[in-house]
């Protein structure tokens, strides 16, 4: 009797396990906290009340609850435009695009800003940067398009007080009219140690460093190709094996073959996603916290899409149009887009 009971109380559990899965989202709240005339494709969230942005006209900002806390950005008398933002424990980095570039370190207490110092400042005919991350509090790197053969890759290791430029001897070199998009500051995935970076143009590649920025490899996908605005846009990391990479043709919104794809292997080959079908061109992509790499969410100007089957199907949830997603936990996220930020509700 007692071996029986045993039985059976091993069955119900396991049968308990068995039922357990990873609920799917079928529709979404969204509630804008914060409308300005200004383009807004860099977000980072503080928590799920604060998210602090960088945009065009020289315009960052904290937006607190419904609470806008901005400042207004010039150098020599020049308004410099923010595509790229990032955030460590004690101070965020915004970083402007075309030269001249400007990477400003704003340090931060008690979610107010207290002091603004220029940490890189890069002029040239070609400059232009196009996304920024931390690997922790201490090392960040951010990059942009080619200059004398290879990416624009610069670094930091003492916490964003200084910043060195990586030289094209330690970067696989790229092709002529490939570069990348600064559609969302998602062009860069950090996974610990792992890195991985994505451009478009006349060709659509991963490069990847496994050491922090120390080498690189690169590697190619199978994303459309060969014009001036398709390729990669944004790529996102569920952890050192299993990444997404959305993107397509920026001039061709609703084509949807050739701009959604997947690694299990790092990076160093990709799978089409449901090619054919689901969305077509997206600007941000992001992995759903808590759904064990499952859950994806891909955002562009044509609406929000869906899937809670790794990309392999998707739904739309909305047809309102975003840049740039950034998830605070398995429900809530924040989008950032023309003339505004939302607070995004998965539901």
């Amino acid at each position: 009797m007692k071996h029986l009971l045993s039985i059976i109380i091993i069955l119900v559990v396991c049968s308990s396990c068995s039922r357990q899965k990873i609920e799917s989202f079928t529709r979404i709240s969204i509630s804008e906290i914060f409308t300005d005339s200004l383009s807004i494709r860099a977000i980072v969230a503080q928590d799920t009340s604060r998210v602090w942005f960088a945009a065009n006209r020289g315009v960052v900002g904290l937006v607190d609850g419904n609470t806008p806390k901005l400042a207004t950005v010039s150098y020599d008398n020049k308004l410099l435009h923010f595509r790229a933002i990032a955030k460590t424990q004690d101070a965020v980095f915004v970083l402007s695009i075309d030269t001249p570039a400007v990477l400003y370190k704003i340090d931060v207490k008690d979610n107010q800003a207290t002091t603004m110092q220029e940490v890189y400042l890069e002029t040239g005919e070609d400059v232009f940067y196009d996304a920024i991350s931390f690997w922790n509090d201490q090392e960040g790197i951010a990059m942009g398009d080619p200059i004398g053969g290879c990416l624009s890759i610069i670094i930091t290791r003492d916490g964003g007080d200084s910043w060195s430029k990586l030289s094209c001897g330690v970067l696989p070199s790229v092709v002529v009219g490939e570069a990348a998009f600064a559609a969302s500051n998602s062009n860069i995935a950090i996974y610990g140690d792992h890195t991985w970076i994505v451009t478009g143009g006349m060709r659509a590649r991963v490069f990847y460093s496994a050491d922090k920025g120390i080498t690189w490899a690169v590697y190619d996908t199978p994303i459309l190709q060969g014009g001036v605005m398709t390729g990669i846009y944004s790529v996102d990391f569920f952890d050192a094996s299993t990444g997404v990479i959305v993107g397509g043709n920026w001039d061709d919104k609703d084509f949807n073959q050739g701009n959604k794809a997947i690694t299990k292997d790092g990076g160093k080959t990709w799978s089409l996603l449901s090619n054919g079908a689901g969305p077509g061109y997206r600007s941000s992509v992001s992995f759903v916290p808590g759904t064990k790499g499952q859950g994806i969410v891909a955002v562009g100007s044509p609406g929000i899409s869906y899937s809670s089957d790794q990309g392999l199907t998707w739904s739309e949830l909305s047809k309102e149009g975003f840049y740039a997603i950034e998830f605070v936990n398995d429900s809530v996220a924040f989008a950032s887009g023309s003339m505004k930020i939302s607070k995004l509700t998965f539901k």
